[in-house]
């Protein structure tokens, strides 16, 4: 459609001609559609000094120079032209009023390029003008999109189609516009370089899920076949809307862990990984996989993945726990202290689960069991047996681990019960018994002899042993002082010293062994001669009763009173007092001649003597006495010798 604003300075160029040279206007570039037609306007010029003989005009395409015969598109002279432009082309202007203006119809992609126009006004007065407009043939409409489509920013989306040819107006529509809010559509010419563009614009305000939707505009001349189309697909830009990351996880220790991090934006986003607030790594894309091969505890914590592009920024975070074992327990050094002292024992540990603490001593639990990474043993005025192992033990459901703490108790020397004076075979044995920390020296004194006897005293047999804490010193007298027997000893070291005086302890219970190994020895004599004369009783019975093949066979009482003495003696054994212990009468089968058997009436004299202790009576206890008392009412009328009681 041709306008006033085309027609003036087509006009203004003429009422100049009186002032120009060799000049020509016409649009620089200009388009249309394919099998469509295009009008090019011009307007030439020449000088006045020029006298046309006859004003002809020559379109020339691609070059402006005759020498090198560029395709010929329109010739007024003669209809002889390019054969691609045959049929096509003619001049709408009037070559004699300087307008130049051509028409090509039916235009094909093959005619795209520069027209240059030629001025033939007679004689020597030809000119081709060096200017070209240059004409663009298109197969499909242009849709002008911004070069930023921002999310949520209003948006005008606008398509041209050139309206250069004046026998076809073009109609326009925007489809695939569903899903557009509020979408408004308004149409408009617009005038470039005097050419006419047809403009469709398509206005709305885009989201972040219209990025790659595709929208089209279409073309159509009515009353003919000719229809164009063409498709866009809008470059949405958005900040990112959706970060996507593992779940809070659970590993073990040492395992290889795989942490992802997904992100919806556009454009593509800079992944940022952190572990608390430090940097791990970061990278562009949509999508980010951050490997831990071997995690360690260390590595556990908050992990956070940023994504951010020009538009704005998001993140996502989770929570990474590192399981494992407990780690060696860290407990105090070993420890000297006092008896009375307060100790505080600490055992600290790592562990995921939280691994629960116990305190043992010497294999024995002696605390409760706790849930925690410290564990705090408060021992208040320890005593000498709180001396020995503690041991901090830490598990959870992963394993398990202790560490050990020693604690040494110093204490002054306490006596034990088991010091005392002891009867022996070859005297008094003296030992005094005493538990300290540290080892304590030890002495006898004899208050009655003035005599102090320690371990460089060889004479009194001193003899002293440590184990452990316990230590025993022991001397031997060889007699009972004749004053009675008085024997203190003292213990002593750095922190004490304490004195006792050891009593004869076992005389009572060394004559007690002695009645009880008597009464023992009579008991088995009194069951031997019971034994014997019953043998002996039954064989005077068969004797007498007994049938003749058995009065044939000789009788030998003899023969049958040693065989029982040889399977029944008893041998007694003196009991003697070793420590605090005395040995037991003995059962031993009889080995030597019937002589060595003593006279069963009685003990000799010298079987009643032990060393130098005399008794005058054997006093028996109840059961001893009904015990004897049962041997001589079964063995009415035989000749045991009497054992009287009192």
């Amino acid at each position: 459609m041709w306008s006033l604003e085309f027609i003036l300075p087509v006009l203004l160029v003429i009422l100049k001609g009186s002032l120009a040279q060799w000049t020509v206007w016409m649009p620089k570039d200009i388009s249309t559609m394919r099998n469509s037609c295009v009008v090019i306007p011009c307007t030439f010029m020449y000088p006045s000094s020029v006298r046309p003989y006859g004003v002809h005009g020559i379109w020339y395409f691609g070059q402006p120079y005759p020498e090198l015969y560029p395709p010929v598109v329109f010739k007024s002279r003669t209809e002889i032209v390019h054969e691609s432009f045959k049929g096509r082309t003619k001049l709408l202007g009037e070559l004699k009023l300087r307008n130049c203006t051509l028409q090509i119809s039916n235009i094909g992609m093959e005619h795209s390029g520069k027209y240059y126009f030629r001025a033939d006004l007679g004689s020597s007065n030809v000119y081709t003008y060096p200017d070209f407009s240059e004409v663009k043939v298109l197969d499909q409409p242009i849709i002008n999109v911004p070069e930023e489509v921002v999310s949520d920013s209003p948006l005008d989306v606008t398509c041209y189609v050139p309206d250069n040819c004046p026998d076809m107006t073009p109609e326009m529509k925007w489809f695939n516009i569903e899903g557009l809010e509020n979408p408004e559509i308004s149409s408009d010419y617009v005038e470039d370089s005097n050419t006419a563009v047809m403009a469709a614009v398509l206005r709305f305000t885009p989201s972040y899920f219209h990025n790659g939707k595709i929208l089209g505009c279409k073309v159509h001349y009515p009353n003919t076949s000719l229809s164009y189309e063409r498709l866009i697909s809008l470059d949405v830009k958005y900040a990112p809307r959706e970060v996507e990351v593992n779940q809070s996880l659970e590993v073990m220790e040492g395992s290889t862990v795989y942490l992802s991090c997904t992100v919806d934006s556009n454009p593509p986003p800079r992944i940022t990984w952190l572990q608390e607030d430090t940097l791990v790594w970061e990278e562009t894309g949509q999508n980010s996989t951050l490997v831990l091969m071997e995690i360690q505890p260390s590595q556990e914590g908050l992990y956070t993945c940023i994504a951010d592009n020009d538009y704005g920024s998001r993140n996502q975070s989770f929570y990474l726990a590192v399981k494992f074992p407990p780690r060696e327990p860290s407990v105090n050094s070993s420890l000297t202290v006092l008896e009375g002292s307060s100790v505080v024992l600490h055992c600290s540990t790592e562990g995921n689960p939280v691994p629960t603490l116990t305190w043992f001593k010497d294999g024995a639990l002696i605390s409760n069991i706790v849930a925690s990474d410290l564990s705090i043993l408060e021992i208040p005025n320890i005593s000498y047996e709180g001396d020995g192992e503690y041991r901090c033990l830490a598990e959870n459901e992963h394993g398990r681990a202790s560490s050990s703490v020693n604690i040494t108790v110093e204490y002054a020397p306490v006596f034990l019960p088991e010091s005392k004076c002891t009867l022996i075979r070859d005297g008094i044995q003296c030992e005094c018994i005493a538990s300290a920390n540290p080892e304590p020296a030890i002495q006898f004194h004899l208050p009655d002899l003035n005599i102090t006897i320690n371990e460089t005293e060889s004479q009194f047999n001193y003899y002293s042993h440590t184990d452990g804490y316990m230590t025993t010193s022991m001397i031997k007298l060889k007699e009972k002082p004749s004053s009675g027997l008085h024997v203190l000893c003292t213990i002593s070291n750095m922190y004490g010293t304490e004195t006792v005086k050891l009593e004869l302890q076992q005389e009572k219970k060394f004559i007690l062994a002695v009645v009880i190994g008597a009464i023992g020895g009579v008991v088995v004599i009194a069951f031997i001669i019971a034994a014997v004369r019953y043998i002996s009783h039954s064989n005077q019975k068969e004797n007498v009763t007994g049938s003749a093949s058995f009065s044939q066979q000789p009788e030998n009482p003899p023969m049958l009173y040693s065989s029982v003495k040889h399977n029944l003696r008893k041998k007694v054994i003196k009991t003697e007092l070793l420590g605090t212990k005395f040995n037991s009468i003995l059962e031993e089968p009889y080995m030597g001649d019937e002589s060595d058997y003593q006279n069963i009436g009685g003990l000799s004299e010298s079987d009643q003597r032990h060393d130098d202790v005399n008794y005058a009576s054997l006093d028996f206890s109840s059961s001893g006495r009904k015990a004897a008392e049962a041997s001589a009412q079964t063995d009415n009328g035989s000749d045991y010798t009497e054992i009287k009681t009192k």
